[in-house]
């Protein structure tokens, strides 16, 4: 694993050391940053289970300012914090250990908003649906603001969530694929 472009071009990113996350391959980040927008002039990203913090980081190396990563699991949260130390990337990073429903919460109360939500959960466990209705319901996505759905490749999601429309559907390597709500 590592950081494709930008700032932190080449530099390997620690995975979390279990079987239960499967990080984003470069190959598929290559390809998703491709289509979001190569670079960025700014803005908040949102990385819900986060696992290593890759496509955060992939984000901030990119151009975003500010990242939030979200993650339940001990494991991944203490490898996003290695992660992060080893970039320098402290002071435009925040990551809190909690489901995403309740970081959700906790953000709308903020009164966060973001460019970009990466959506990875365990395939076929969480509900896309449901995520994106939180989402709306807290107001957590900017106008023009992109919501990032990695999922499995048999898994088709539909053509609005909670009324936010499809923007772009890609499958790779016939295993995983990106829907993008916008």
């Amino acid at each position: 694993m590592r950081v494709i472009a930008g700032e932190h071009k080449g530099r390997q990113l620690r995975p979390v050391p279990n079987r239960l996350t499967r990080p984003t391959t470069d190959k598929v980040k290559e390809a998703l940053f491709q289509i979001i927008g190569p670079f960025f002039e700014g803005g908040q990203a949102l990385d819900l289970f986060a696992g290593s913090g890759g496509l955060g980081i992939e984000a901030i190396s990119r151009g975003i300012d500010h990242c939030v990563f979200v993650d339940k699991h001990p494991k991944a949260i203490q490898t996003i914090y290695d992660n992060v130390k080893a970039l320098k990337l402290e002071e435009q990073t925040e990551v809190f250990r909690t489901d995403a429903f309740r970081a959700m919460k906790a953000a709308g109360k903020r009164g966060l908003s973001f460019d970009l939500i990466f959506l990875d959960p365990p395939y076929k466990k969480v509900s896309y649906e449901k995520l994106v209705e939180g989402i709306r319901e807290h107001e957590l996505l900017k106008e023009k603001g992109m919501i990032i759905c990695e999922h499995d490749a048999d898994e088709h999601l539909p053509e609005q969530l909670a009324g936010i429309p499809l923007f772009k559907h890609e499958i790779y390597g016939g295993t995983i694929a990106i829907s993008i709500y916008q």
